[in-house]
Order: C-alpha cells, then structure tokens, then sequence
C-alpha cells in the first residue's frame, strides 16, 4: 500500500474481474497492458485508438493469449462525436454499458517555456490529453452512474502536481485530469461507480524512440527510465488492483510519492530546486518545443 493509499478508506471489489471495459489508447504502452491485464482477469475489452491496426494488433494479442473476445474501434478522443461513437459501440458490444472504463488515451509535448510554445501546440495537447479525458467521463460517467456499479480509471500523470520547467502544456493537462477525477470521485461516491486516476513517472515504453526530442532530453529520459522506470504491465497490474480496493490515487513509484511530499510540505524550496535543475540539465536548442506523441503516461 502506498503512502496516500495509506490514509483512504479500503473496499474489497473486483471490478476489475470480468468486466465490460472500454480502454482509450489501447493500441500501444499503459493502454495495451490494461487491455491484456484485464482479459487475463476474465474481462471483454473494446480497445480505442487512433491507430485502429494497433488496435486491432492488442485484440489479437488478447485472443491469443487468453482467448477472451475483444473488439477493436478507432476513436480520436479529442473529437467528442468519437467518444459518443464509441459509447453506442460499446453497447452494442456489451449488449448494454460498459462496467469499466479507462480513460488512457494521451500525448506528450515538451520543450519550450511558457511564452514560446505557441496556442497551437496548447490546443493539439490539451484536446487530446484533458479533452479526451472530459469526453470520456462526460459521456460515460451517466451511464455507469444509471447502472448503480462500476468503474472509471483516469491516467494522468505525476506532471499534474510536479510542475517540471519547459512542460507547461502538459503538466496543465494532468494536472487537470487529476481534478477532474478527483471532483467526479466526490459526485459519485455512493452511487456504485468508483474513479480512481493513475500518476506514474517513467514508464517503460517506446516513447523515446518514437518521440521527437533532442538527443540530451533523449539519453536524459532514456537514463531515466531505464533506472527507474516500472514496465507498463506492472503499472497496469497495480492500478486494477487499487481500482479494486477503491483507492482515488494510485502512484506506483517512490519517486512520485517523494515528488507529492516534498512539493507540499516545502513549496518555495521544490520551486527553487526545479529551477536549479532546469539550468543544468541537458538542453536541445535544435529542436526547441519539439513534441512527441506518447500513450497512457
């Protein structure tokens, strides 16, 4: 158990078992290991992506592996008429709504200060990554609230309260999907439907090697990861498991939870800190405000 898990109340549920789950960005990283985590817990997964191959690679993987049925649609989260598609979708699956869903879908964007980076590039981040998330409970939280059980899992990330210098955009974005779990938590509490939102660090994916970012960010993020960095099963596995014990937060590594302490008991001095840090770790001018896509962190 966790150090915030430590102070919230614990339930016993399997939600996560033999569910009817929608997963947004199922197709590669955080999304497919629910996708899988999930059919090896009995469940029928409908995976969303906007690479409906990638989508249709995790289904196969799932009826390969466990020989669970699955299905597979395309949907761009930033776009609320894909989200409604993929609810009604859903239902015809399922043959009625969905008792799971994972709002996962994200991108990541980092690099230039706040200033620099160009509405542009706000609007393409936060309409996926804060959007996609508003989309996916706005249309899924009735359902699951008329139904009287279920669950919503959000992923954001520890940017949402780290703050790091040079990822504005995406810090935002968390940091908002966190109060918007949080929030929903609170509107539905006693209806059945838990929420619970996920904020990892670094994750083990191909992120790096698909992303545009410059070579220091790059052997920085690489070095990082390879340290730290938990494999996307295992947050998978420990986000479903703390789903079921109806935790809000889930932070599977150390160094989020130090991250959360630090920056609430001495604010000034984590402020100042990062801005030291900002100065001397590794800077790419070449590519200034390069972005990256990247799923589920």
């Amino acid at each position: 158990m966790g150090i915030l898990d430590s102070v919230l109340p614990v339930f016993g549920d399997r939600r996560s078992h033999d569910a009817k789950a929608v997963v947004t960005g199922a197709g590669s990283g955080i999304g497919r290991a629910f996708a899988l985590e999930i059919a090896a817990r009995g469940g029928e997964v409908l995976c969303a992506d906007i690479d409906k191959d990638r989508a249709d690679e995790t289904v196969r993987l799932i009826e390969r592996t466990y020989g669970q049925p699955a299905h597979s649609v395309f949907c761009d989260v930033s776009q609320r008429e894909d989200v409604e598609t993929l609810a009604r979708h859903a239902e015809v699956v399922f043959q009625g709504p969905p008792t799971l869903v994972i709002n996962n879908a994200g991108v990541g964007i980092g690099g230039k200060p706040v200033g620099s980076i160009g509405f542009d590039d706000w609007q393409w981040a936060l309409g996926i990554n804060l959007w996609g998330v508003v989309h996916g409970c706005e249309i899924f939280a009735p359902k699951l609230r008329a139904a009287g059980r279920g669950g919503i899992i959000n992923v954001a990330s520890a940017a949402g309260f780290a703050a790091a210098p040079g990822m504005a955009v995406y810090n935002v974005s968390k940091s908002g999907v966190m109060s918007l779990s949080e929030t929903l938590a609170a509107e539905l509490s006693g209806s059945g439907v838990a929420v619970t939102v996920l904020c990892p660090t670094f994750v083990k994916t191909n992120v790096v090697q698909d992303g545009r970012i410059g070579s220091g960010a790059s052997r920085l993020a690489d070095e990082l990861m390879r340290r730290t960095g938990f494999s996307p099963e295992r947050v998978a596995r420990t986000t479903l498991d703390s789903h079921d014990h109806g935790r809000l937060y889930v932070l599977p590594q150390l160094d989020a939870h130090a991250v959360w302490l630090l920056k609430r008991h001495f604010p000034a001095l984590y402020t100042h800190a990062l801005g030291v840090l900002n100065r001397v770790l590794p800077q790419d001018d070449s590519t200034p405000g390069a972005h990256f896509e990247k799923t589920g962190v």
